[in-house]
């Protein structure tokens, strides 16, 4: 046989593996290669944020009585007499027990110096507080007075809150969501994606989420103790969102 026509014999072969390996190729690969070929979907994540303002129904405050007197007897006794005065004007105004409880209760002596610096005896300081809830708002200002007219000389943390969150807290994730969409669409416009559907959905726990906080507030006269300030609180929600993208 001619070495011309060997060449040729083992061209052929060569030509032949070459197509079979490529048939297998594709029938092992085709369909990898083909979404190889195509755009692979993405995500687009941000953390929409939605915010309610509200009118607070409810408030909190602390109400001490500090007695201070040469001996612990008579130091107990009195700061004992206020505060059952105290309680007992509470009581009268509407205030139910379970909104009333004692939040501190403290004994300490005290050597104070006299003018011409030397010690002089010692006194005896008792303190008693209790913490009150205040359902309605528009006896808040009564409260506050009756309780120092009853002999209350240590008035503080007055703080507003809502009695249900539940559906301002459904508004607010509502908008976070709305919020989330609007971040979205604007990161998709810019990256010329197209948006897709949402993929996850989580609460940003840590930040603001589920937060109170002070907001536009108005002045009323509540009682002879000076103007109290309800103003509104500010429920923040946070969630972070996924959504996929394609080109």
């Amino acid at each position: 046989m001619r070495q011309s026509e060997l060449s040729m014999r083992w061209i052929g072969v060569l030509v032949a593996l070459a197509v079979m390996s490529a048939a297998a190729g594709l029938a092992l690969f085709g369909p990898s290669a083909a979404l190889a070929q195509e755009e692979q979907p993405g995500t687009i994540t941000v953390v929409g944020e939605g915010k309610v303002t509200i009118k607070p129904d409810m408030a909190q405050a602390t109400i001490g009585v500090d007695i201070t007197r040469p001996t612990v007897k008579e130091a107990s006794a009195e700061a004992s007499q206020v505060m059952n005065r105290v309680l007992g004007a509470l009581k009268e105004l509407g205030v139910a027990e379970r909104d009333m409880q004692t939040s501190g209760f403290s004994v300490w002596q005290e050597r104070p110096y006299n003018p011409d610096g030397t010690q002089g005896p010692p006194v005896y300081h008792v303190t008693n507080q209790l913490n009150v809830t205040i359902r309605n708002l528009e006896n808040l200002g009564a409260v506050l007075d009756a309780a120092m007219n009853a002999g209350a000389n240590n008035i503080y943390g007055v703080t507003f809150s809502l009695s249900d969150t539940a559906q301002a807290e459904a508004e607010a994730r509502r908008k976070a969501v709305e919020n989330a969409r609007a971040k979205a669409e604007d990161l998709a416009r810019l990256t010329n994606l197209q948006l897709g559907e949402v993929l996850s959905v989580s609460e940003v726990i840590g930040g603001v989420s589920g937060g109170y906080y002070p907001g536009v507030q108005r002045v009323e006269g509540m009682g002879g103790g000076g103007p109290i300030v309800p103003g509104e609180l500010e429920i923040t929600i946070q969630l972070q969102v996924t959504y996929s993208t394609v080109r």
